[in-house]
């Protein structure tokens, strides 16, 4: 008896899912677009008879929040084994697991990891993840979160790469690589299929506020919100997944405009749509949907491929199929989506996982080691006044702070594999630093601190946020500390003792107390498994710091939104001018600008120069930059352009290049910029690149606020001019 084609590894692919498909049922087909979640005895029976496609490894829908059970191969391997040996047609199921900042080796949160500005490391932060989670038996992580993050009291900051579309669609291709490889179609065997969410513009919920509504402009959806989104598409991500919100009263998981016409047809995005948790089900709450088959007919048709756990497309396509309100060519083109990426992971030919793999795989000392180089890369000077780096030397610290000896909170947010006793605590890192004669006082007590502070020679207070205080429905009404760290600052500053303070959290937070008291701070984020004794690094003077901000710090909550690339209005911002401040009881000015971050030495940025580039359409931009300190350091140059005149008004500054730039102390390099096309054009209303003629401004420097500048202008012929 011959093998049927679908199961004949030497026929192409798009072959084998055709003959496939065509011995499938309605209902069959249905099942392959239902996801469920933590998968037990009790689904065994929908699995014999081809009801679930996929099983989510998660036990709610917020499982950021909740500590999660452990996967283990073998089990996976149980559930898998009743797919593949006891259905129909032995259809293996894909494995689905949140792996956001890295899994049993965390990484930094992926705000911390935007701070390195540095893709290869994290395409490296992701590639420990993807490896760490495939020898677990999982398939297909829930990364990277794409929302353009302009208000910092919404949770998922944390998971976001910051709030601009260039640096954050560098980076979202890097995470691609990093989780997938480089074929979307033969996802290696030590890789996951990436997932680029939330499509799209599901950080712009008003007050922000978890599933909040939005209200989005075309242009803004356009030039910023679906920029990196498109990145990743380009990079080859596998999966998308759609948001819970609504844009223009259209929820996401039924906005056919935007996962059709833009994702799939304009894009050509040829991968799987799923949508978030409960989203199809929820078209009911919206007033969209009537009942819940309603429901599945308006997601099925607007491009959803498949149904996390609500089991609305389970329960109805074949039916709506049948009604004629779905049409199975809709259908059969969702389950091909899901089939390929079930082949493009080898499953048909390996669907089970090595039980074994997980113990050379997981912990590994080089992932440790890459782990804490990340961190220490994302790590960002505020404010030094020469207290840091500390010398070791006969040196005493007082240590305290409610983040001093934790473990949890330096994980972060959504870390369901990340064990809390296999990190090192900052107090730990310190006395491991300082070795076994250290002098480090840690007080857990305020008080006691303040009295340690008399026979130390620096105080180094930990402070921030837990891990709880950010991630998925952990909004805040403001971006202050949380209570009593500003007074135990201030309490410190009392004492005449130098003060180092770090700071741990998972979004902007408002640092306009600490950053005047304190005589250094260092913004640490939750920096993961090895995160504390990066902060060791850092603060002995064993690593430079060189993380920069991918988010503009505010000086208030009342300031938000503040973002770097906004419109110029009508009567612009007169920087340095009180009298032209929009505010009566504080400065419009951030407190620390997009882009910004201190070293332990300096670097002067002169000698700019723009030119029309000789071999392409464009203008190449280039500068000198020196290390004037006395330490070697690695600054990041940043290049901002402005469209003066368009026929929509264009903003201040945006990014369009970055380079990070080792020098010695003394050297001096040339970086260069070219801005073509690409980068000088903007979208319209309908997405297609618009390229005006007019006159540009181009700054380059370490951060937003870059004052070394020149002008060229795109001429009505097509020419490039410099202005002279």
């Amino acid at each position: 008896m011959s093998l049927p084609a679908y199961k004949n590894p030497a026929l192409p692919v798009a072959e084998r899912i055709e003959d496939l498909l065509s011995r499938m049922t309605l209902e069959e087909k249905a099942g392959q677009l239902n996801q469920w979640y933590n998968l037990g005895p009790d689904q065994y029976e929908q699995v014999r008879s081809g009801e679930i496609g996929s099983g989510l490894l998660a036990n709610s829908s917020t499982a950021g929040n909740d500590r999660q059970e452990r996967v283990f191969a073998k089990a996976i391997n149980e559930i898998q084994k009743i797919a593949v040996t006891e259905s129909r047609l032995g259809i293996p199921l894909i494995f689905g697991r949140d792996v956001i900042h890295g899994y049993r080796t965390v990484a930094p949160i992926p705000l911390g990891m935007a701070a390195t500005w540095a893709p290869e490391m994290i395409e490296a932060a992701n590639t420990i993840a993807a490896r760490e989670a495939r020898a677990d038996g999982i398939h297909w992580g829930f990364s990277p979160m794409l929302d353009i993050a302009r208000d910092p009291r919404w949770g998922r900051v944390a998971e976001s790469f910051g709030e601009d579309p260039f640096l954050a669609g560098r980076l979202a291709a890097a995470a691609v690589r990093g989780f997938q490889g480089s074929d979307q179609n033969a996802i290696p065997v030590d890789r996951i299929a990436a997932c680029a969410k939330h499509f799209v513009g599901y950080s712009a919920a008003e007050g922000g506020r978890d599933y909040n509504t939005t209200e989005i402009t075309s242009q803004t959806l356009h030039n910023i919100y679906l920029a990196p989104f498109r990145a990743a598409i380009q990079a080859g991500c596998a999966t998308v997944m759609s948001a819970f919100h609504d844009i223009g009263g259209i929820p996401l998981s039924a906005h056919r405009y935007l996962l059709s016409d833009v994702l799939k047809d304009q894009w050509g995005f040829n991968g799987l749509l799923v949508s978030d948790w409960g989203a199809v089900g929820e078209l009911i709450n919206h007033g969209l949907a009537a009942d819940r088959a309603h429901a599945a007919e308006l997601a099925c048709n607007a491009g959803v491929d498949m149904d996390m756990c609500s089991m609305v497309f389970l329960q109805n396509l074949a039916g709506l199929v049948r009604e004629g309100r779905v049409f199975e060519a809709r259908l059969n083109d969702a389950v091909r989506r899901v089939l390929h990426l079930k082949f493009a992971l080898g499953l048909f030919e390996n669907p089970y996982a090595d039980p074994e793999a997980s113990r050379t795989v997981h912990l590994a000392g080089a992932s440790l080691a890459t782990m804490r180089t990340v961190a220490s890369s994302s790590m960002v000077l505020l404010k030094n006044n020469g207290v840091l780096p500390l010398r070791p030397d006969n040196i005493t610290l007082c240590l305290s702070g409610p983040l001093a000896d934790e473990r949890q909170a330096l994980l972060g947010c959504w870390t369901p594999d990340g064990q809390a006793e296999e990190v090192t605590t900052l107090k730990e890192a310190l006395a491991a630093r300082l070795g076994p004669d250290a002098r480090l006082h840690h007080c857990e007590l305020a008080d006691d601190a303040v009295k340690m502070a008399c026979a130390s020679d620096v105080m180094i207070l930990a402070i921030g946020e837990s891990a709880g205080r950010s991630g998925e429905d952990n909004c805040t009404a403001t971006i202050d500390l949380p209570p009593g760290q500003e007074a135990l600052v201030e309490a410190a500053r009392r004492m005449e003792i130098p003060i180092v303070a770090v700071v741990f959290g998972g979004r902007a937070l408002n640092l306009t107390r600490v950053a005047e008291w304190a005589d250094a701070v260092l913004f640490a984020w939750h920096p993961g498994t090895a995160g504390a004794l990066a902060v060791a690094d850092i603060l002995f003077g064993d690593v430079n710091p060189s993380g920069h901000l991918p988010v503009t710090f505010p000086r208030a909550t009342g300031q938000i939104p503040l973002y770097y690339n906004h419109p110029p209005t009508g009567r612009p911002m007169n920087v340095g001018s009180r009298r032209h401040s929009r505010y009566v009881d504080s400065l419009d000015s951030p407190l620390f600008p997009f882009g910004f971050g201190l070293s332990y030495t300096t670097f002067q940025y002169s000698n700019l120069r723009a030119a029309a580039a000789p071999q392409k359409a464009g203008i190449t931009v280039s500068v000198e930059v020196v290390n004037t300190g006395e330490w070697a350091g690695t600054t990041v140059a940043q290049c901002y352009v402005r469209d003066c005149v368009a026929a929509v008004s264009r903003p201040v500054r945006e990014l369009k290049g970055f380079e990070r730039v080792a020098l010695e102390a003394g050297e001096k390099k040339t970086i260069a910029f070219h801005l073509g096309p690409q980068e000088l054009s903007y979208l319209d209303d309908r997405g297609q690149a618009v390229l005006e003629p007019g006159r540009f401004q181009v700054w380059i420097g370490e951060d937003s606020t870059a004052d070394s500048g020149a002008e060229f202008e795109l001429t009505a012929d097509g020419a490039w001019k410099v202005e002279k």
